[in-house]
């Protein structure tokens, strides 16, 4: 077999293997994704409409509630929507309203009234203050028949006084499953197709530069004069260079005397410049020098420093799972801190700070967050431009607060965007070299422990925008 031959099956049986596997991942995880959101949703609607007739179900007026009468209206209706390509035209949801003791008091098809549901997994584990769920097959000989139940307790204060339980068929959301495994399909066979296109290629252009190498080979071993092809300046072209080389040498009469006058020659110079080197650094160097040599040490030196002391502070903040003694901080306190902190560093730098915070507190632990807003108002810093304005806000977005870092500078290249989160992933600064790339890594963690999210885009009005979101104490 051909070594072009050889290197396309290989290249391809990798390339098969690796799209089979995730091919098959993905297959795999579109059911059980599709099936989770459709579970969530059924949480929330559940809990909402849980919540709507308490009131009626406490007073026992249920027959006569407008919400119930809603919710069987609900039944009648139909639709006609096209989601992504999926023709909608039923309303799926089935609800249904247990007592206390599991008894049906309301059904949206009207079918169970009556009857006994305790014992049912939605119903039982509700009533005893579970999360109450489960997945029934309304045909036990149809597996795609299965219908997802997720339940919400009715609250009279803290007393379970009924269960409401909403109901979806997973036949309802199969055609999004298979729409979705079908395109997971046809961009596999695509990747497949280019792949294997791509292999060709490669193997094609192997064969054809190492067939004009082994023709020039046979010509010579054949003893005819043939110059050698043009191979371009690759490792082929490199060999076959070598190759007329070692033929040229070969034909002389002077073959030895050239081929150890060679081997001499380039033993010589690592051996004097080892021997220069070595002569060298037994004299005293002129203090210009050394203090050139002095400076880089020193400067390594500090970079080596700052990077394992944030490599550390990254690791016990990994290791950390909660925060122990969480204490209620004031935002307003806490960015005047932040400021205070990096005040040297931006007047070094020439930038301004313009701090806005609103009224609020969080809880956590002080010190992280003035470390991590710290890392965000460093880097905001070092990619700034001078003269130039750095934003430190802190806004209440309902049930959390936005702490937002925004500098003036070019920006984020769109191929660092899903990077910069990444260790020691760092870009080149405007005024000095790349940092440590592990301060967004630990802004990340601490934003982590203290149940919040963090992000780094480019804002609209130019400049890069980091924002920090934590719940409110």
């Amino acid at each position: 077999m051909k070594i072009g031959l050889r290197i396309l099956l290989g290249y391809f049986l990798i390339v098969g293997l690796a799209a089979w596997f995730l091919l098959n991942v993905f297959m795999e995880q579109v059911k059980p994704g599709v099936r989770s959101t459709l579970e969530d949703t059924l949480v929330d609607t559940s809990q909402l409409l849980a919540s709507l007739v308490a009131p009626d179900l406490k007073a026992g007026t249920l027959a006569q509630s407008p919400v119930a009468e809603r919710m069987q209206d609900y039944a009648r209706h139909g639709v006609d929507v096209n989601i992504n390509g999926v023709r909608k035209r039923t309303l799926d949801y089935r609800i249904t309203i247990t007592d206390r003791h599991g008894i049906v008091l309301f059904d949206s098809s009207g079918r169970d009234v009556g009857r006994d549901y305790s014992r049912w997994n939605d119903v039982y584990l509700t009533l005893q203050g579970k999360y109450g769920a489960r997945s029934t097959r309304s045909r036990p000989d149809d597996e795609m028949s299965t219908v997802m139940h997720v339940a919400a307790p009715i609250r009279d204060g803290n007393e379970v006084i009924g269960v409401l339980t909403v109901a979806k068929p997973n036949a309802s959301v199969q055609a999004f499953v298979e729409r979705s495994q079908r395109k997971i399909l046809q961009r596999g066979a695509i990747l497949l197709l280019l792949s294997l296109l791509i292999g060709l290629a490669f193997a094609w252009w192997l064969h054809h530069a190492l067939g004009k190498l082994m023709h020039y080979i046979g010509d010579v071993e054949a003893g005819r004069k043939v110059a050698l092809p043009a191979l371009g300046k690759n490792e082929i072209g490199t060999l076959g260079r070598a190759l007329e080389a070692m033929r040229t040498r070969l034909e002389g009469k002077e073959y030895v005397e050239q081929l150890m006058h060679t081997l001499a020659h380039e033993l010589k110079s690592p051996i004097a410049a080892i021997q220069a080197s070595a002569e060298l650094l037994q004299e005293d160097m002129p203090p210009a020098e050394r203090r050139q040599f002095l400076a880089s040490i020193l400067e390594q030196n500090a970079r080596q420093r700052q990077l394992i002391d944030k490599l550390l502070a990254l690791v016990r903040v990994e290791k950390q799972q909660r925060l122990d003694h969480p204490e209620r901080i004031a935002l307003a306190p806490l960015l005047a801190q932040v400021a205070q902190d990096a005040a040297a560093t931006l007047a070094a730098r020439g930038v301004r700070l313009q701090l806005q915070a609103e009224e609020g507190s969080v809880a956590g632990d002080a010190l992280l967050l003035r470390q991590a807003l710290g890392n965000l108002l460093d880097n905001a810093a070092g990619f700034a431009p001078p003269g130039s304005c750095i934003d430190l806000t802190a806004r209440r977005q309902g049930s959390q607060v936005e702490i937002a870092v925004r500098d003036r500078g070019a920006g984020i290249p769109a191929y660092a965007l899903e990077r910069v989160f990444e260790r020691f992933y760092s870009l080149p600064r405007p005024s000095a070299g790349k940092s440590t790339g592990l301060g967004l890594p630990f802004v990340r963690e601490v934003a982590s422990l203290h149940g919040g999210t963090v992000e780094v885009l480019n804002h609209a009005q130019g400049g890069a925008c980091a924002r920090l979101c934590l719940p409110l104490a």
